[in-house]
């Protein structure tokens, strides 16, 4: 299965990738919009990966983890779920926009770490390309503040701790390559799903929230979605560095959700998120 997913273009998984990833995140907005608790959802979705790849792992006869994917596994595990408490938490203190700004940004910080602890490296026009994407992705978010918000420092430290945890959860999607667990990825994604989803049920119980039983079919749903989502995204950062997937993989998902937000959800667009969506699109032609 894993080699014969190299006989195809990187820049195929690239796109897939990003289609998928787009996609996840329609998913949440539509459970949102039908009044589902956000961490009960995401719990779910998570215990529903680990199950599922546990089960094809050992109906296959390969349930077998190692020191290094169980430590590459809870890293993960501990980042993404940390990732999406602080997004929520930074959702209810600060203007959505300032939060998604820093949430989009936060592809800067597997780019540096690729340079700086794994040695990949930019050309000056990938650099370019890439200043090119951040501008875009900041400008598709309106980053007006409303006056029911006060406190220039602490909206500066939500979107700081946002741009942090995101940009680490992505630097440990990354960091599985690294570790020469491309061939266990699935492992890697069991373990990080079942550290994520037994975390998240402890948010859930510390909440004193009743999960619903439409919160849980919607969990469960976009729990196998994600698995496929997320051994495509693994698939690509096994064939491409860093410094070209994140910012790519980044200003697809911005275009695409721009685009949707649009024409779907009937959001109006705005002139500058329009001009964040044209520049957003140029810069993926010079990073790649």
């Amino acid at each position: 299965m894993v080699a014969e997913t190299y006989c195809l273009s990187p820049v195929f998984w690239l796109l897939l990738s990003a289609l998928l990833s787009f996609g996840f995140g329609q998913l949440f907005k539509w459970s949102q919009r039908r009044g589902c608790h956000a961490p009960t959802v995401v719990s779910t979705n998570y215990i529903v990966l680990a199950a599922t790849i546990a089960t094809g792992l050992w109906v296959r006869g390969s349930l077998h983890v190692d020191g290094s994917v169980l430590w590459v596994g809870m890293c993960m595990g501990v980042a993404f779920i940390v990732s999406m408490w602080t997004m929520t938490r930074a959702l209810e203190r600060a203007p959505v926009s300032i939060v998604l700004t820093a949430f989009r940004l936060a592809i800067l910080v597997p780019v540096v770490v690729s340079i700086v602890l794994w040695g990949e490296s930019l050309t000056v026009t990938q650099s370019l390309g890439i200043l090119l994407a951040l501008t875009g992705v900041a400008l598709t978010t309106q980053t007006s503040i409303p006056h029911r918000y006060s406190g220039a420092w602490a909206l500066l430290a939500a979107a700081a701790v946002v741009f942090i945890t995101q940009g680490l959860s992505q630097v440990c999607l990354r960091w599985v390559h690294y570790a020469g667990l491309d061939p266990q990825r699935l492992a890697v994604l069991m373990i990080c799903a079942s550290t994520a989803g037994a975390l998240g049920c402890g948010i859930v119980l510390m909440g004193r929230h009743r999960p619903q039983s439409r919160e849980l079919w919607t969990g469960a749903g976009i729990g196998i979605y994600n698995l496929i989502a997320l051994a495509v995204l693994l698939t690509a950062l096994s064939r491409l560095d860093g410094t070209r997937f994140f910012p790519v993989h980044g200003c697809l998902v911005v275009i695409l959700d721009g685009l949707c937000a649009h024409f779907i959800w009937r959001e109006p667009l705005s002139r500058i998120a329009g001009i964040g969506v044209m520049i957003s699109a140029l810069s993926i032609l010079l990073v790649m």
